[in-house]
């Protein structure tokens, strides 16, 4: 089994798209998404259009911040959710597309365990909400806990940081493995990297491909330009939820 797995499209229907055509000339067999599909971005009911199709969705915290009382957001982001949730509740949509939406949003589930392989969006101990940086690799009781709540294989987002974990405390990014990591019977915990807004100093979208013996990480162009000038258009978007894209920060 190929899988594709994107993660953190926060809104960006520019780089959903791109990474789209890229995987489509990477035969896989489904694809997954660990949410964050909206928040951010100035395209959240385009995106969950697209994500609604895909063969697994995982909850994301942004995800579960449109439907609830949003615990922990700085005010940039908080005044991005407050937009979104607005944007799916337009009344120039059909009733019916904007609680398909809704509906679809309150059923994602906070975790998918497929034998050795685990999905989630933050972190095996807390699928939805739980950072894994790289510098944490170092901090050997955390990752210890998270370790022993993995059979074999975690795949997760939230931090938009690409590259693999190891069990004994490396932090292994995309360029150290030259974008493929090899599987082994040794646990790892996989961050998958973001579509929408990466953060690791790259401004291409990353997302992997998995199968049953390696990883693959995919870097994709996409004109952010285009995206940016969306968000400048919005006044609750912050123009620095733009501005970023162009660092990859």
């Amino acid at each position: 089994m190929r899988r594709a797995v994107l993660s953190d499209i926060h809104g960006n229907l520019e780089a959903l798209t791109a990474v789209l055509e890229d995987v489509k000339t990477q035969s896989v067999d489904e694809i997954y998404c660990l949410g964050d599909v909206i928040g951010y971005g100035p395209n959240p009911c385009e995106c969950l259009d697209i994500v609604m199709k895909m063969d697994v969705c995982i909850l994301g915290n942004h995800d579960q911040a449109a439907m609830f009382d949003p615990d922990g957001f700085n005010p940039v982001a908080l005044r991005a959710i407050y937009w979104t949730r607005d944007k799916l509740d337009e009344s120039t949509g059909s009733i019916a597309a904007i609680n398909k939406r809704w509906d679809f949003l309150g059923e994602l589930p906070r975790f998918k365990d497929e034998g050795k392989f685990k999905f989630v969006h933050g972190s095996p101990r807390d699928p939805t909400n739980e950072y894994v940086f790289p510098e944490h690799s170092c901090d050997e009781r955390k990752m210890k806990n998270l370790f022993r709540r993995v059979e074999q294989y975690c795949f997760q987002g939230h931090t938009h940081i690409p590259g693999v974990f190891t069990e004994g405390g490396e932090f292994i990014s995309p360029q150290d493995c030259n974008y493929q990591y090899d599987l082994t019977d040794a646990k790892i915990l996989t961050n998958v990297g973001s579509v929408g807004q990466p953060r690791d100093g790259d401004p291409r979208s990353c997302y992997a491909i998995v199968s049953d013996d390696s990883i693959q990480f995919r870097r994709v162009e996409y004109p952010f330009e285009e995206t940016i000038a969306k968000i400048y258009k919005i006044d609750p978007l912050d123009n620095m939820l733009g501005d970023r894209l162009r660092g990859g920060r």
